[in-house]
């Protein structure tokens, strides 16, 4: 029986519920609602018009209205009387196929239509900054190798307890934070759980993070790479399957090398199939493309791919095996959409076990040393450019995400790289002023 919000927010002391919704570009949209009209929103959806967000359509559209879903709802730690729901998108009693958390939805039933669950965990990272993002927010956190740095992670102890707590007061299970590679970067790691679970928290967490940044007067940035010769911000995925009531898990195999099944490496075939046409939507933004290219960074790695090669417990590859059951796929960054991260990753692992794909040989070397003695391993895409182009020769990943949303990002997204090369740059008068 859904969860009835005017009944639960009565109980809860919620006045307000922001139903929300994630366009193609990973945006939040929301429309603040009182708790007295939930009720008739939780049948009809809030109203939105799809041409004032990130999505393909016109001022001449229907309404699209964003129908929340009871199951995702939040109540907000820091502002316990107003509460997060997640909305999926509708048109004239229709579903709108290119919305993300619909397209998400259908890739869910698909695997569930396998006997499948997909689980994953993520790891978005993140930078605590000044307010105007110009520079990162603790002077003091200098130092050339600053991973774990215990002192800077207690300066800012007040911005992730914060949040931390509120993961806990959740369910979430929250179980380590720390301070990443970079000077002013953070990561913080909850338990796995179903895709769709996952994109929700995911988008939720983003939310959070910020919200509660601006509540201390910083500014919190998933942007994949905000400052040059730093490391970037990644968004790792675990990801393991499971049989459709999710008790066993399909890639654990103790015979088997590494213990990840012949479904788990078929899955990772798909994974390594498509990677190249996948990076548009993992590393969507014109900036993702000084992540997983950059040079070597100050503390000495950028710990970010840019072939697709897989290994087992070793970070300098696009996937790594870590552990039996699951491996972990370091390619998407901090600017991917939650929930077309998860569709796309069902996508290329369900056409890699329907047929049994292999993934290739394993290596075992350092990629940032070592990576020119591996012959004939896909580069990455260089640019937003080559990998929408990737993206939309790859017919069979455009047609298992949906010909709706694979036509309509594309679409959206080559107008954001010609608004990005019509931009003048300083760069462009540094070096040709004087030709």
């Amino acid at each position: 029986m859904a969860k009835d919000l005017a009944a639960w927010a009565k109980k809860n002391g919620v006045k307000y519920f922001a139903i929300s919704f994630t366009d193609l570009f990973g945006a939040q949209r929301a429309k603040l609602v009182p708790a007295a009209a939930i009720a008739d929103m939780q049948v009809e959806g809030a109203g939105f018009a799809g041409f004032a967000s990130y999505l393909d359509m016109t001022p001449a559209y229907p309404d699209m209205l964003a129908v929340p879903d009871p199951e995702s709802v939040i109540q907000l730690p820091w502002k316990p009387e107003v509460a997060w729901v997640a909305g999926d998108c509708v048109m004239e009693g229709q579903p709108v196929e290119q919305a993300p958390r619909v397209t998400l939805k259908r890739l869910v039933k698909a695997a569930a239509d396998a006997g499948l669950r997909v689980k994953t965990g993520i790891e978005a990272e993140y930078f605590l900054t000044t307010p105007d993002g110009s520079a990162i927010s603790d002077e003091y956190d200098t130092a050339d190798k600053p991973c774990y740095d215990q002192q800077a992670v207690m300066r800012r102890y007040d911005v992730i307890a914060e949040i931390c707590d509120y993961m806990g007061e959740m369910g979430w299970g929250p179980y380590q934070n720390d301070h990443e590679d970079a000077n002013g970067q953070f990561e913080m790691n909850f338990d796995f759980d179903d895709v769709l679970a996952t994109a929700d928290k995911h988008s939720f967490f983003k939310f959070m993070v910020k919200s509660v940044a601006e509540k201390h007067g910083l500014r919190a940035t998933f942007m994949p790479k905000p400052f040059e010769g730093l490391t970037g911000n990644g968004c790792h995925a675990h990801i393991s399957v499971w049989n459709k009531t999710g008790k066993k898990n399909v890639f654990a195999d103790k015979k088997m090398d590494l213990g990840l099944s012949a479904k788990g490496l078929n899955f990772l075939g798909g994974i390594v199939k498509h990677a190249k046409g996948m990076c548009a939507i993992t590393n969507p933004t014109v900036n993702s493309y000084k992540r997983i290219n950059a040079p070597v960074t100050s503390s000495g790695a950028t710990w970010a791919p840019n072939t697709v090669t897989w290994t087992s417990n070793n970070r300098t590859h696009m996937v790594r095996v870590p552990g039996p059951g699951r491996f972990e796929l370091r390619l998407p960054d901090g600017a991917v959409n939650p929930y077309l991260l998860q569709a796309v990753i069902i996508a290329a692992g369900l056409e890699g076990i329907n047929k049994e794909m292999d993934p290739g040989k394993r290596h075992e070397i350092n990629m940032y040393t070592e990576g020119h003695t591996v012959k004939n391993a896909p580069r990455l895409p260089l640019n937003l450019l080559d990998a929408l182009r990737e993206f939309d020769k790859d017919k069979t990943l455009k047609a298992a995400l949906g010909e709706d949303v694979s036509a309509a990002f594309l679409k959206l997204k080559h107008q954001e790289w010609n608004r990005f090369t019509a931009h003048f740059t300083e760069w462009e008068r540094a070096h040709t002023l004087d030709v």
